[in-house]
């Protein structure tokens, strides 16, 4: 990335991080999108999965009132499992496929939601299961499964501090896991490190922006704005495009 555009970079990643932690997809389903902008999209995964664990971190620490430790482990085991197989598979498959991919992926869901408004997951350990696997799955290939896992999370009818602070602690493992597979895939390269401290601030201020705005305001406020900017940054990732 040209470093002129650094500017650009972190405006972006703190709307991300606002908007993942209001809509409480996880900020990864806006970062992923952002950062392929400026990046190929292996170094995306692995940029990403280093964000992320700081992310998480915060989001625990601010929305540390709640937690499931049921859902965490019906849900968050079988991400786990399935992460890291799709963080090693992610290797043996064509970048720009996986863009497009990723881009029809987030185009499909935003407008799924959005057409039926009243479509939900009922809230049983089979779904947790299925959900969790599917988000693990979609998060080691494409670097984000936080869509899938709000959707199921939702299921559970959790409260915000709940909901939020489940998921982070789910996230987390997951971007454990697939951090390890990152490394050894080559995905995290020295000249991206400098990030990684920018990032942490990045979390950090994002989160408590967002922290702020959901306590002012309801989540259901914010759903459709958020589908739609995911539908945005779906076709974005299609057109692949790159500065």
């Amino acid at each position: 990335m040209i470093t002129r555009y650094l500017p650009i970079f972190i405006i972006l990643s703190i709307l991300a991080e606002i908007l993942g932690t209001i809509g409480g997809f996880g900020s990864s389903v806006f970062f992923v999108p952002i950062a392929n902008m400026f990046f190929d999209f292996q170094s995306v995964l692995g940029i990403t999965a280093l964000y992320h664990l700081s992310s998480n971190v915060t989001k625990i620490a601010f929305f540390k009132k709640g937690l499931d430790k049921r859902i965490v482990l019906y849900l968050g085991v079988p991400a786990i499992i399935f992460v890291s197989i799709g963080a090693f598979f992610s290797k043996y498959l064509d970048p720009k496929i996986l863009t497009y991919i990723l881009g029809v992926f987030l185009i499909i869901l935003s407008l799924l939601f959005l057409i039926f408004k009243q479509l939900k997951i009922l809230p049983k350990t089979r779904n947790a299961i299925i959900g969790g696997s599917l988000s693990g799955l979609s998060a080691g290939l494409l670097g984000t499964g936080g869509a899938i896992r709000g959707i199921t999370l939702a299921a559970f009818k959790m409260d915000k501090n709940k909901f939020i602070a489940t998921s982070a602690v789910i996230d987390l493992g997951i971007d454990f896991s697939r951090s390890i597979v990152y490394y050894f895939n080559g995905y995290m390269r020295k000249e991206h490190l400098y990030l990684v401290p920018i990032l942490l601030v990045v979390s950090v201020v994002g989160t408590w922006i967002g922290k702020l705005i959901l306590n002012k305001m309801s989540q259901e406020q914010f759903r459709n704005l958020v589908l739609i900017l995911i539908l945005l940054i779906g076709i974005i990732s299609v057109m692949n495009i790159k500065i």
